[in-house]
C-alpha cells in the first residue's frame, strides 16, 4: 500500500520553531503527504514552504482542550483563514460533551459550519474518542454528520488514548459516506497505520510520517 497519501504530517508541539515547520514540510513535500498540520502561528510559514504544490496546510482551532468559547474558535478560524490555511481541525467542547450538553454541541457546529463553508475550506472536528463512550461517540456523529463537516477526528493526541481501531470502526458506522475521518493520536508504525485504513480511516495524522513510509517499503 502507498501509505503517504493519506498522512498529514504534523507538528504541534508547545515548542515548535520555524526550522520544525521547514523542516515538516520539507519532508511533506519529499514523501507526497498529504497536508501539513501546524500551529496556527505557523500556518503563513508553512504555506511559504510548500509553494505553490497540491499539498494542504491545516492548522488547530480550539487546541487542544476545545472549551474555549465558541467566539474564540470563530476568531481563530477567521484568522487562520486570512493567513491561508486549507483546512481547520477543530476540538468539540468536550466538556459539554461529557455535560450531554447536545444543545450546546449543536449550537457550536452550527455557528461554525457557515463561516467555514463561505471560505470553501475543509473542517475536521477532533472529538477526543478515547476519553469518551460509544454512545457519546454514537451522538458526536450524529450531529456533526448532520451538520455536514468534511471530517470527523479521532484524537487531538494530548489526551490519555489516542486513535483506536475500535473508535475509527464505530465512527464510520455512524457516518454517511460523504463525511471522511482522520485517525489521529499514537499512530507510529506501518502495521497500526494500515489497521486504521482497513478500519475507514481516509486521513492519518501523525508525526511520524517519515517512520512509517520508510516502513511501508517492501510491504503490501
Amino acid at each position: 500500500m502507498n501509505i503517504a497519501p493519506y498522512i498529514e504530517h504534523t507538528f504541534l508541539k508547545q515548542a515548535t520553531t520555524i526550522s520544525d515547520i521547514e523542516n515538516l514540510c520539507n519532508e511533506a513535500s519529499e514523501y507526497g503527504f498529504a497536508a501539513v498540520c501546524v500551529p496556527p502561528l505557523y500556518v503563513k510559514k508553512a504555506k511559504e514552504f510548500l509553494g505553490n504544490g497540491e499539498i494542504k496546510t491545516a492548522t488547530v482551532i480550539g487546541f487542544p482542550f476545545g472549551y474555549c468559547a465558541v467566539e474564540a474558535k470563530v476568531a481563530e478560524i477567521v484568522l487562520a483563514v486570512v493567513d491561508g490555511a486549507d483546512e481547520l481541525d477543530m476540538v468539540a467542547n468536550i466538556s459539554a460533551i461529557k455535560n450531554s450538553d447536545w444543545t450546546f454541541i449543536a449550537n457550536e457546529i452550527n455557528t461554525i459550519m457557515p463561516i467555514v463553508k463561505n471560505k470553501n475550506k475543509v473542517l475536521k472536528v477532533i472529538i477526543e474518542s478515547g476519553v469518551l463512550t460509544d454512545d457519546e461517540i454514537i451522538k458526536c456523529c450524529d450531529i456533526y454528520g448532520a451538520a455536514g463537516v468534511d471530517y470527523v477526528k479521532t484524537s487531538t493526541g494530548f489526551a490519555e488514548k489516542g486513535a483506536s481501531i475500535h473508535a475509527v470502526r464505530l465512527i464510520r458506522g455512524h457516518l454517511a459516506d460523504s463525511v471522511k475521518i482522520k485517525a489521529s493520536g499514537g499512530i507510529r508504525s506501518y502495521s497500526f497505520a494500515k489497521e486504521l485504513i482497513n478500519a475507514g480511516a481516509n486521513r492519518l495524522g501523525c508525526s511520524a510520517g517519515v517512520e512509517i513510509v520508510k516502513e511501508s517499503n517492501g510491504k503490501s
